[in-house]
C-alpha cells in the first residue's frame, strides 16, 4: 500500500514510523508535505533506509502536485484541525482514500463539504480514534455487550486534564475556537466517540454550559504573573511560573518548533495567561441519545490530577471505571502512574461489587496505538475486529457533532436539537 503524509508536526511521527518501519514490508511512503520547509526537511532526514535521492518532499502549495506525481493509495492527514477538511477533500477528489487524525473537522460547514466529497467520490475516510483500542476501554465495551448490568440507562463521564497537559492546549493554536472548535471538539471528540461506540447510539439533544475560569489574566494576577511575556521562551518570569514550557530543553519540541519557527512564525509556547484565548477550560454537557440513554459529561482542563471516571447505570446494576494517569502536578512536574492505577468494578444489584482484572497493553496511549496501527496498516494479518473499532467518516462526523451541538447550546443558551441542526445545514447523516 502506498502512502503520502500531509503535516509533519508531532502527530505525524506515529504514522510515519508505522509506514516506513513497523509495516515497511507492505507499506511505502512516497512523499511528505508541509508548509514549513524546516520541519519538512527534518522529517525527511529522520526516515530510515532511504534509497536514491530520499523521500519526495512538497511544500503545502504543491499538495495536489504530490498526489498527481506520487499517486498514493491513501493520504494521511496530520495538519491542524481547522485545515483537515481542505486536504481530506482534495485527496478524495484526487482518487485517494484518507486516514485522518481526530477530530475529522471542526464545524458544520466543513463537515458538510467532507461528507459531500466522500459521497461524490466513494473513497474512504478513516478517523484514527486510538482510545477505542486501549485495552481497558475495549474491555468496557465487552462488559457492556455481555449484558451483565442490563440495559444501559444513563452515563456519568468526567475527564480531568492536569495543569501540564491541560495548560498545553492554551499555549498552542488550539486556544482559538475558530481553529480547534474548542476542547469540546478537539479533545472531547475522543470521549464522545467512545460513548457513541460504547452505548451504540448517537446524540439527539445536547445542552451545555462552559466558561474560561482558570487560564485568564485574573489568575495570572493572583499568582503574581501579571507582567508575563508573549511566550515562555523569552519571558522574564520563568523562574516563578509553575506553568512554564521550556521548549529549548525538550529535544522534540526544540527541533520541531523552536528551530523551525522562523519558517512560518508559529510559536509553540505562547503564554497561557493571554487575554485573547477564546476556548473554555470548564465544560459540562448533558446529552440525550437516540436510544434514550442520557449522559452527564464534565471536562476540566486545570485539575490537580489527570484521568477519567465513568459510571454506566443499568437496569441490573452499575459498571464503574476509573483511571488515574497522573497522580498530581507539583511545582510544574507530573507524578506519573502505571496501569495499576486503573480500576473497573461491576456491581450487580443484590450482589457485592466485583473488581475486574483490567486489561492492559504495552505501547503509547495505554497500549492502544500498537493495536490500532495493526488494524490500519496490516488488517489482513490481524484479521477481523470483534469489537468493530474501525471508524469511518460517519463515526468521525458523529464524534464531533456532540461538541458542535454543545458549542451551539452555549452560544444560544438553549438545548440543541441535533437533527434540526443538521437539517438546517443540509446535512444528511445516517445514525449509527
Amino acid at each position: 500500500m502506498k502512502y503520502t503524509i500531509v503535516g509533519t508536526g508531532a502527530r505525524h511521527h506515529m504514522f510515519r514510523k508505522a509506514i516506513t518501519e513497523t509495516y515497511g514490508d507492505t507499506s511505502e511512503l512516497l512523499g511528505i508535505c508541509d508548509n514549513n520547509a524546516k520541519r519538512l526537511a527534518l522529517s525527511a532526514s529522520q526516515i530510515k533506509d532511504q534509497h536514491g535521492n530520499g523521500i519526495a518532499t512538497y511544500d503545502a502549495e504543491n499538495f495536489d502536485t504530490m498526489l498527481a506525481e506520487q499517486k498514493p493509495d491513501t493520504v494521511v492527514v496530520t495538519v491542524p484541525d481547522y485545515m483537515h477538511h481542505e486536504y481530506i477533500i482534495r485527496a478524495l477528489r484526487a482518487g485517494c482514500n484518507v486516514m485522518t487524525e481526530k477530530p475529522m473537522t471542526t464545524n458544520l460547514t466543513k463537515l458538510k463539504a467532507i461528507l459531500d466529497a466522500q459521497a461524490e467520490t466513494g473513497k474512504s475516510v478513516t478517523v484514527t480514534f486510538n482510545y477505542r483500542y486501549t485495552p481497558a476501554r475495549t474491555q468496557i465495551k465487552e462488559i457492556l455487550q455481555s449484558g451483565v448490568i442490563g440495559d444501559i440507562t444513563a452515563v456519568d463521564f468526567r475527564w480531568h486534564l492536569d495543569r501540564v497537559h491541560g495548560a498545553d492546549y492554551f499555549r498552542r493554536w488550539h486556544r482559538y475556537k475558530e481553529k480547534s472548535g474548542g476542547l469540546l471538539v478537539h479533545k472531547s471528540t475522543h470521549h464522545f466517540d467512545l460513548l457513541n461506540w460504547w452505548i451504540g447510539s448517537t446524540p439527539k439533544t445536547v445542552n451545555a454550559i462552559g466558561k474560561l475560569d482558570f487560564y485568564t489574566p485574573a489568575t495570572a494576577e493572583r499568582l503574581g504573573l501579571s507582567d508575563h511575556g508573549e511566550r515562555c521562551h523569552t519571558c522574564k518570569l520563568t523562574e516563578k511560573c509553575d506553568f512554564v514550557l521550556d521548549i529549548e530543553d525538550d529535544e522534540l519540541l526544540r527541533e520541531l518548533y523552536l528551530e523551525s519557527e522562523d519558517a512560518d512564525g508559529y510559536y509553540r509556547d505562547r503564554c497561557i495567561w493571554d487575554q485573547d484565548i477564546t476556548i473554555e477550560d470548564t465544560m459540562q454537557v448533558q446529552v440525550q441519545y437516540a436510544n434514550d440513554v442520557s449522559l452527564n459529561y464534565t471536562l476540566c482542563a486545570y485539575s490537580p490530577w489527570e484521568g477519567v471516571e465513568v459510571k454506566f447505570h443499568g437496569t441490573k446494576g452499575e459498571l464503574t471505571h476509573r483511571h488515574v494517569e497522573v497522580h498530581g502536578v507539583f511545582g510544574g512536574k507530573r507524578d506519573m502512574t502505571n496501569r495499576d492505577s486503573m480500576e473497573t468494578t461491576v456491581h450487580v444489584a443484590g450482589q457485592p461489587p466485583e473488581n475486574i482484572d483490567v486489561w492492559a497493553g504495552e505501547g503509547d496511549h495505554g497500549g492502544a496505538d500498537p493495536v490500532m496501527l495493526g488494524y490500519l496498516f496490516d488488517a489482513e494479518t490481524v484479521g477481523d475486529d470483534p469489537y468493530a473499532r474501525g471508524s469511518t467518516h460517519v463515526d468521525g462526523a458523529w464524534s464531533i457533532l456532540t461538541g458542535i451541538a454543545a458549542n451551539a447550546s452555549m452560544a444560544a443558551n438553549q438545548v440543541t436539537d441535533v437533527d434540526k441542526m443538521l437539517a438546517d445545514q443540509g446535512i444528511k447523516l445516517q445514525r449509527l
